[in-house]
């Protein structure tokens, strides 16, 4: 079962090897603490196994729809914003996006705390994460104001 939670994550990781930077993306104004490019692949490549078996923990006990409809969720949220920030090149809506994902992670660690506490460890780094993705996102939305 872990291993089908493994292969819908990665389904959801494959977004983002579809949509990368790209020219645009190089051109755009960053702050200076922006990481090397090389560091998003490793850190996401662990938060997305962490994802994974989060997963697989809320849908493996009885009584957890609300947390199952938030992985569910937050998996979407997190597919999408590769395709809005690279595909469409629009900071703003992938702003709007990761602000839903965090609220939606957020929610998620709310309810799952209760009922297993380990999927709120879990998810602990990949929502400081989703954080610090949200603070980059928006200082790239006001370094480039057009």
């Amino acid at each position: 079962m872990l291993a089908a939670f493994l292969a819908i994550v990665a389904l959801a990781a494959s977004v983002g090897m579809v949509f990368r930077p790209d020219e645009w993306y190089a051109a755009l104004a960053k702050p200076p603490w922006t990481p090397p490019d090389w560091v998003f692949g490793p850190v996401w490549a662990v938060l997305y196994i962490v994802i994974a078996i989060a997963g697989w923990l809320i849908f493996s006990l009885p009584g957890t729809q609300l947390a199952r409809g938030l992985w569910v969720a937050q998996l979407a949220l997190n597919a999408l914003w590769p395709f809005v920030f690279f595909g469409l090149q629009s900071p703003w809506l992938a702003l709007a996006d990761i602000a839903a994902l965090m609220v939606c992670i957020a929610f998620l660690t709310y309810v799952a705390d209760p009922v297993h506490r380990a999927v709120t460890w879990l998810l602990a780094p990949y929502l400081a994460w989703v954080g610090y993705a949200f603070m980059l996102t928006a200082a790239i939305l006001l370094g480039n104001p057009h």
